[in-house]
């Protein structure tokens, strides 16, 4: 408690990640179970996996079950000053998956399964507001349409530390926006399978950066490999991840770029709240397919990988091992290269050239924004 209010009146705000699990050992599984709040089965042994310990899941689609969850939420973290949740395994998580087996309060796991994050987020943006919380966010591993009016920030979960992985996220964060969810991020430089100390990752931690940097928001995460000199001071630590994950933390060619993006976000800042501001207004998202700025124009229908963010930045990311170069769609109008200035003609493909300290972003001609860059 001590923590929190500390952290508190620094600005900083603690956020704790809950799974919605609970062990057979709880003492509140007894009262749970008795009351339909945990996920059943319709046949065959009872939902109990092994996960650092015997698990079951509780069942948000029950009213009671949101209720309840909420109550101990708030007597453990609110209380002391916790106000943002980090909901983890919202999918949820079962393998093998065989949701005709599954038994909701709501009816079989195939016809009401994918609704289990949109209630395991309501479930928290209910007991927020009735604690007189405004401002409701929450990270949450899975969403389904409507979830983002329980303030749900959706992340893409845990994907590899590869540059294959950097490009499905530029999709991603694409189809969450088409989706309806505005926020959205991933973890930059991947969750997976990460070696902080190779020439791969410091360049893949670099580019998905500045793909991050124009991300309705930023966020870097991962289990990062220990290093050898980490493992040789606690050698009896079993786990798979404990590596350094701060932007200094990869050498300083790598923080010195990495710096400026933090820099260049920040200055972004005001701008990205008016286009949060206008998704909340009309859902029109923050980041944005090519089409959907320039519905008349057949090129974008085809564009997955680059994009509008807001209404005059558009964002071409690298997304490749050892690339400098890329071809950049603009579409009509008049174009302004954020590095070196200099204007371009819209309608047609342009070749961009850029070194690993560099991205590639075109302001609107005429819009106040270039002054960020």
């Amino acid at each position: 408690e001590g923590m929190c209010k500390e952290l508190n009146e620094l600005k900083i705000k603690p956020v704790i990640s809950i799974w919605p699990t609970i062990n057979p050992n709880s003492e509140n599984y007894k009262y749970m179970d008795e009351r339909n709040m945990l996920l059943r089965t319709e046949r065959g042994q009872y939902g109990i996996f092994d996960f650092y310990g015997l698990q079951t899941y509780i069942d948000p689609t029950n009213p009671e079950t949101r209720e309840y969850v909420w109550s101990k939420v708030y007597q453990n973290y609110y209380k002391i000053g916790i106000r943002n949740y980090w909901l983890d395994e919202a999918e949820p998580e079962i393998n093998p998956v065989q949701f005709n087996n599954i038994r909701f309060y709501k009816g079989n796991g195939e016809e009401v399964g994918l609704l289990y994050p949109y209630y395991y987020s309501k479930l928290f943006y209910d007991g927020l507001k009735k604690a007189g919380e405004e401002e409701i966010i929450s990270l949450v591993r899975a969403a389904w349409i409507g979830s983002q009016r329980f303030g749900a920030l959706v992340w893409s979960g845990d994907i590899p530390s590869t540059f294959e992985s950097l490009r499905m996220s530029v999709k991603t964060g694409l189809n969450m926006a088409m989706c309806g969810i505005p926020w959205w991020c991933s973890d930059i430089g991947g969750f997976w399978g990460a070696d902080i100390e190779s020439d791969y990752f410091r360049e893949l931690i670099v580019r998905w950066f500045q793909f991050g940097v124009f991300c309705p928001v930023t966020r870097i995460h991962g289990a990062r490999k220990r290093t050898a000199n980490q493992i040789e001071r606690h050698p009896g630590i079993k786990e798979r991840s404990g590596g350094d994950n701060e932007i200094w933390s990869f050498g300083e060619k790598v923080y010195s770029i990495l710096k400026k993006l933090v820099e260049l976000r920040e200055r972004l800042r005001p701008y990205i709240h008016k286009y949060m501001d206008i998704a909340s207004e009309t859902g029109a998202p923050v980041m944005r397919p090519m089409f959907f700025n320039y519905p008349e124009d057949e090129v974008c229908y085809k564009l997955g990988d680059q994009y509008m963010f807001g209404d005059d930045i558009l964002f071409a990311p690298i997304v490749y091992q050892g690339q400098t170069s890329r071809n950049v769609y603009l579409p009509s109008g008049t174009w302004v290269d954020v590095n070196s200035r200099k204007e371009y003609a819209g309608g047609r493909f342009v070749e961009m050239s850029v070194e690993i300290d560099k991205y590639i972003a075109f302001v609107k001609e005429g819009s106040d924004c270039i002054n960020l860059f």
